[in-house]
């Protein structure tokens, strides 16, 4: 029920919980030592590596739920663990396809992902995210669709996610979410991140900022950020405001 007392009462809690500096401080204090273990790494989801936070994972549940997407965009498909996630939900609400984009696909894993049960949810492009070419095979793809989420998680640099902000943020209608990940690459010690072309003042956070200083469609929800605490996609989590 709507603004039942469970509701408020965990509204009440999480602002309370992300107002408290101490548990905010742990707790990043908690995600740069867990990193030195490679914690997101540990988790797969139906058989696959998903290389992201349960945290993370639990929201991307929540707003896809929320959302009903007919289509889910992601740049960078790894070992293919977050784009069968993501066949698994559209599976589940019985319509609709998850592209994957990975501008190198590892003949294991490409196997791997083909001959998943969820295959036939799942559309695999081979190139780079902001390259003419899959841009305009992606706007192929999402015409006419009315629901569409997209998740950047490919390369981290400033110049390489806002390059993908402002090429596909068009795709997204009024309601619907864009999700940068691994933004919480800014709040870690500068060259945290070893033989990366990412750092501290360099990352999908940065980027996030110059994007929304020329695009007023979208917003952080930062909602999801204050519920999770721990996340790899603080202030990420992008909403679309207008169409």
């Amino acid at each position: 029920m709507k603004d039942s007392k469970f509701e408020k009462l965990n509204k009440k809690n999480i602002q309370l919980m992300s107002n408290d500096s101490l548990l905010v401080k742990k707790t990043n204090d908690w995600v740069q030592h867990a990193w030195k273990y490679q914690y997101p790494y540990h988790f797969t989801w139906l058989g696959r590596p998903i290389i992201q936070f349960p945290q993370d994972i639990i929201a991307l549940q929540e707003i896809i739920w929320k959302t009903k997407p007919e289509l889910i965009i992601e740049t960078g498909i790894a070992r293919g663990g977050s784009i069968i996630f993501s066949a698994s939900l559209l599976e589940l609400m019985g319509k609709g396809k998850v592209v994957g984009i990975d501008i190198d696909i590892r003949s294991e894993n490409k196997k791997e992902i083909e001959k998943h049960p969820l295959s036939h949810r799942i559309v695999i492009i081979e190139g780079s995210s902001v390259q003419k070419k899959v841009i305009n095979q992606i706007n192929k793809i999402a015409k006419n669709k009315k629901r569409i989420l997209i998740i950047l998680d490919s390369d981290h640099s400033e110049k390489h996610v806002l390059k993908e902000l402002n090429s596909y943020s068009h795709l997204i209608k009024k309601g619907g979410y864009l999700i940068v990940c691994d933004t919480f690459v800014e709040e870690m010690p500068k060259g945290f991140f070893k033989d990366r072309n990412w750092n501290k003042g360099n990352n999908p956070k940065t980027a996030i900022k110059k994007f929304l200083k020329t695009n007023d469609r979208f917003k952080i929800d930062h909602s999801v950020d204050k519920k999770l605490l721990i996340t790899a996609c603080s202030s990420g989590f992008l909403k679309c405001i207008k169409n």
